[in-house]
């Protein structure tokens, strides 16, 4: 079920039309997970954008078995990542979310005749709806018997073919989560109580996890006998808190939603492809074949300070504003500010999320990433500063001091434990709040041969890159308690991209980035450098990153859409030549920064067709 929109952002699932696989991939296991099945499907724009037509599952199993797959069950699957037989090569696993009704009346004979086993998920509130009652189910109104029967699970069991897994008893659906009433997953995320003004503490979230787990596999052991060893995550969203609980009461195996390649090892959750809009034999071969390919990204970037308002009818005219124009560019992502730096100096004095050290000046993150994710269809990265914090009332060791007007950035020293520990709690505090993509490492994470290192001072430049790699993987890891998805990307200067030498000066390498985060941003602004903004400097840049193998695609090249010594405004045709140049070169990943959408710059109709990652980025036609 899809009464929330939240998938369209956390999936990014929807292909590009200008996506370059960079090869055909097989991994060991292909994990396909479907919803209803209907006989009507409609072919374009159905009422259920996860309903499949009985037609073309029958053509997927048909599919599978002419091109040497190999369907498993779950026990297959258990066996072989315990490191017993080996699954057999190509091999898939069919899985089947909300306990349907048409599972047995239309899949359940497909799978006799295929002989093919499969995993039915059931939400066990569904499952017990009174009489009379009625709920809304993807377009449809739905009363008890648009779902399964006890009787019909336990005969299913029965016959070897499914196993019966677990889809939450209660937590299909959204709840409150932030103080504007925002619903985002329940399962994977801290609940808001608008009466009391507060959040849920992290002992009640993990508590309301196991009580709802326990109640769904309690049910299910009374109709069939056994208790579930799997569960399928509602949405697809869970945390890493949350998947212990499920562990606690007898739930190994975890099932999320993403086209990544599975990972068999035992304790992880296993993602699954989400077969949606009615797609066709062909198209869900393409999509098995290429679960490895890297789709271009396109990125804005933009400052919270500019949604911000203390007048809540002022600010609600700005996030307008935000959501209206970036849903009409259609970028892939926006990297959304998640700290508060009113004044410029790239200084975290505040931040827009409930932490445990810092001033909130508005718990504004979490509504507008989920507002952008679910109206607008973009991934949202959490823009964060990696050492420039200014902890009220503590006194921390510093790399350089207070930086002069137009120096470095304020920034403390990465190797202070306490320093660490700070840092990290707010990071931590920022995933637990918030349900975001990705997060952003800033471009205040770099180290001079000049700075107060301590016991970093007699490293190697190479080393000193490391240690700062290291402690934003530590933030990393953090965040994932509560984001296991998390994806990450990070800021890079040009400098040390085209003067190797140069990485002494900044601790930062393409190379390393490239291996230690899923994005590396660079800064394509030669203002920063002091440079002629010319379309050869771009080359050259774009030369320079093809010289490190493989750069390209995890590289993002990231424009100025403001003069920084002049402070004044970077024309949109400028701006999208400068991309369109760096694209005929073969960059595929491309942002701008930032973005004043208050202002209506870059100048939307300009900028779209450059940024834009829709088919046709163009103004609709005039009726």
């Amino acid at each position: 079920m899809r009464p929330l929109l939240i998938l369209l952002a956390l999936l990014g699932f929807a292909l590009p039309a200008f996506a370059q696989p960079v090869a055909a991939v097989r991994p060991a296991l292909i994990v396909l997970a479907y919803h209803d099945v209907r006989d009507d499907v409609g072919t374009h724009g159905d009422r259920d954008p996860d309903a499949i037509s009985t037609d073309h599952l029958i053509s997927h199993f048909d599919w599978l078995k002419a091109n040497g797959y190999h369907v498993v069950s779950l026990e297959q699957v258990v066996q072989a990542s315990h490191g017993g037989a080996p699954l057999p090569k190509d091999a898939v696993l069919l899985t089947f979310d909300d306990g349907l009704e048409s599972f047995y009346t239309r899949v359940y004979p497909l799978l006799r005749a295929y002989n093919y086993p499969a995993v039915q998920a059931l939400v066990g509130s569904w499952m017990d709806l009174a009489d009379g009652k009625r709920m809304p189910y993807n377009g449809s109104d739905c009363d008890r018997s648009c779902f399964l029967t006890w009787d019909q699970v336990a005969e299913m069991h029965q016959s070897g073919l499914v196993e019966i897994a677990s889809h939450s008893w209660a937590m299909h659906q959204g709840h409150d989560a932030n103080p504007q009433g925002n619903l985002l997953p329940t399962a994977a995320s801290l609940s808001y109580d608008d009466a009391k003004h507060r959040y849920e503490t992290v002992d009640e979230y993990r508590a309301r996890i196991r009580d709802d787990l326990e109640h769904s596999s309690r049910e299910i052991e009374q109709h069939i006998g056994v208790r579930p060893r799997a569960l399928a995550w509602p949405y697809g969203e869970y945390t890493r808190i949350g998947r212990d609980a499920a562990a606690e009461v007898g739930m190994t195996v975890t099932f999320s939603l993403s086209d990544s390649n599975p990972d068999l090892e035992p304790g992880r959750t296993v993602p699954r492809l989400l077969v949606s809009d009615n797609v066709t034999a062909n198209r869900l071969g393409w999509l098995i074949r290429h679960q490895a390919r890297i789709d271009p990204a396109r990125v804005v970037q933009v400052d919270l300070d500019y949604v911000y308002d203390p007048d809540p009818a002022q600010q609600d005219r700005n996030l307008s504003k935000l959501l209206d124009r970036i849903k009409r560019m259609n970028p892939t992502d926006v990297w959304l500010q998640a700290y508060a730096d009113p004044d410029g100096d790239g200084v975290a004095d505040a931040v827009y999320f409930p932490n445990r050290h810092l001033p909130v000046r508005a718990d504004l993150f979490s509504r507008v990433s989920w507002q952008l994710r679910t109206r607008a269809g973009v991934r949202v990265y959490a823009w964060m500063p990696v050492l420039a914090f200014r902890f009220p009332g503590k006194s921390l060791p510093t790399l350089a001091g207070e930086p002069k007007p137009g120096g470095d950035h304020y920034r403390l020293a990465p190797y202070d434990p306490k320093v660490r520990a700070l840092i990290g709690d707010v990071y931590e505090d920022l995933a637990m709040h918030a349900a975001e993509a990705g997060v952003l490492y800033s471009d205040d994470a770099y180290l001079r041969d000049t700075d107060n290192l301590g016991p970093w001072a007699h490293n190697t430049p190479a080393q000193n890159t490391q240690a700062l790699i290291d402690f934003t993987q530590e933030l990393t890891a953090r965040m994932k308690l509560w984001r296991p998805q998390l994806r990450t990307a990070r800021n890079i200067y040009t400098r040390p991209i085209v003067e190797p030498a140069a990485e002494a000066w900044f601790a930062q390498s393409l190379a390393a980035f490239n291996r230690a985060y899923d994005m590396t941003a660079v800064m394509a602004m030669p203002q920063l450098d002091a440079q002629a903004d010319r379309l050869g400097w771009y080359r050259k840049l774009v030369a320079a990153v093809k010289a490190t193998p493989g750069a390209m695609d995890k590289t993002l090249f990231e424009f100025a859409t403001q003069d920084w010594r002049t402070h004044r405004p970077v024309l949109a045709r400028d701006i999208a030549t400068r991309m369109r140049t760096v694209q005929a070169l073969g960059v595929r990943h491309i942002g701008y920064y930032p973005d004043d959408f208050l202002n209506d710059r870059p100048a939307l109709e300009v900028i779209r067709p450059a940024i834009s990652s829709a088919d046709y980025p163009y103004p609709e036609p005039a009726r």
